[in-house]
């Protein structure tokens, strides 16, 4: 697998990250920054992002590092709504639509580098460009969509029984 130190750590906090979110989700229906959860997320996507830019497979700046670099531009943004934006009941939706899309977005060059790493020896797939990426891409975006839909309808109610 050949994983650098640094890789390894990056590993490691992005599998929190990714702990971080799913348990956000079951138990609130979104990443929610007030909940130890949503502070997992947020934290440990930002580390994740940031150690990203001193990792290249191929050498050099890629799309990987494009795609740390929106992260946190993302995750930064949700987090000046939640911080700032307390009271307004629209910038709910988009902090909890920031978090979804920075999650989804974590997903690609995660799927990526497992599905083209692990089993060790046999991998899942053989590239990025092996349809297997891509069928489990589209998995993912069509339930982000479903997601986003979903967190938009309990927004609103939340947004009604503030009222």
């Amino acid at each position: 697998m050949n994983l650098s130190v640094l890789g390894i750590f990056h590993t490691a906090i992005g599998i929190a990250a990714l702990i971080g979110a799913i348990t956000g989700f079951i138990k609130y229906g979104k990443i929610d920054l007030a909940q130890r959860s949503g502070k997992v997320y947020f934290y440990t996507t930002a580390i994740t992002s940031l150690t990203a830019l001193g990792i290249s497979k191929h050498g050099g700046f890629n799309a990987g590092h494009v795609f740390s670099l929106f992260i946190i531009v993302l995750i930064s943004a949700a987090y000046f709504l939640f911080a700032k934006k307390k009271k307004s009941k629209k910038a709910r939706y988009f902090e909890n639509f920031l978090l979804s899309f920075s999650f989804f977005l974590s997903l690609v060059p995660t799927i990526n580098e497992t599905f083209t790493r692990v089993p060790i020896g046999h991998p899942l797939a053989k590239d990025i460009k092996d349809p297997v990426i891509g069928q489990t891409l589209l998995v993912f975006l069509l339930l982000f969509i479903i997601g986003s839909v979903f967190q938009f309808i309990k927004q609103k109610k939340a947004n009604v029984e503030i009222s």
